[in-house]
């Protein structure tokens, strides 16, 4: 089943108390590809870069599978840059720079060959500019999965409710879920933003795993207890390729399966955050991937009597 792609190929510089790096490949869609490409490997992508960009990083995500018939290479035009430094405990962190770049002017066109996906995944945008891929399509997608951040609460609210009614599925943090309801329960924040459009609600907590609502119920998934965190930079958003690439070969979008999904995709964001930027995502083994996710099983798995 087809999934579509959509938001930010970019460069990071990023600091952390492990190191720091020079100008590394990132950017939602770029760590929401290449996690999905472990499930699926049917996978268009829309974005924008500028020729700045290095092409052997297109040819790698080629080599995992995604068409990026949909990326738009600006010539004469740098591609969007952001930099930012972790502090101690890697939940928080200062942004030091953001270049917006091509991005500032970045229109959307979604090819003819690919308008007609089964699954949607709209990558952290502007609201207006998730919608005009929406507008593109000439079906409606079996599923829609959104992310969106505290930004574009600030500043695009009427914007994002528009956008929020048209989708599915909506990941965000516990912060950003807080904001969005006005609620700081975030079983009375979840309820909240489900009457506002969204099937599904997805708040993730990093290190404390992530929370998976509908109207009727809950699942908790925990994180992966790990020694080392490099860099959370992109684990937001692997986890978010993991989920929807999961059920995009699975075709199969029941509650029940989504929470099999938020396990794949915890699983991805385990891996991403071992390594600076993507490195840790490129050329794993389905071996790997396989025993990553029985350790999730294991984390969970208990037996009980109450009698």
């Amino acid at each position: 089943m087809s999934l579509l792609v959509v938001g930010t190929v970019a460069f990071d510089a990023i600091e952390t108390p492990f190191g720091k790096t020079d100008k590394i490949i990132g950017g939602a869609a770029t760590y929401i590809s290449l996690a999905a490409s472990y499930f699926t490997k049917d996978i268009s992508l829309v974005s924008v870069v500028g020729d700045d960009f290095p092409k052997e990083s297109i040819e790698m995500m080629k080599k995992h599978g995604v068409d990026t018939a949909g990326l738009q290479i600006r010539q004469g035009e740098k591609s969007f840059f952001w930099s930012g430094r972790y502090h101690a405990d890697m939940n928080s962190r200062d942004t030091l720079a953001t270049e917006l770049n091509v991005l500032a002017t970045f229109d959307p066109v979604v090819p003819e060959s690919q308008r007609e996906c089964d699954f949607l995944m709209l990558g952290n945008l502007m609201p207006v500019v998730q919608r005009k891929v929406l507008e593109q399509l000439k079906k409606r997608p079996k599923l829609i999965v959104l992310d969106t951040m505290n930004f574009w609460m600030d500043t695009a609210w009427d914007e994002l409710m528009k956008t929020l009614a048209m989708v599915d599925v909506l990941t965000i943090n516990d912060a950003e879920a807080r904001q969005l309801s006005g609620e700081y329960s975030l079983v009375k924040a979840a309820q909240k933003i489900l009457g506002m459009g969204p099937k599904v609600l997805i708040i993730k907590k990093g290190e404390h795993g992530a929370l998976l609502f509908n109207k009727e119920q809950v699942f908790f998934a925990p994180a992966l207890p790990l020694e080392d965190v490099f860099d959370p930079t992109g684990a937001g958003d692997s986890f978010a390729g993991g989920f929807v690439g999961y059920l995009a070969e699975t075709k199969d979008i029941s509650f029940d399966n989504m929470k099999r999904a938020i396990i794949f995709g915890s699983a991805m964001a385990s891996f991403c955050v071992e390594k600076f930027g993507v490195e840790r995502l490129v050329g794993l083994t389905q071996e790997q991937v396989d025993e990553r996710v029985q350790e999730f099983v294991d984390l969970v798995q208990f037996d009980i009597s109450l009698v």
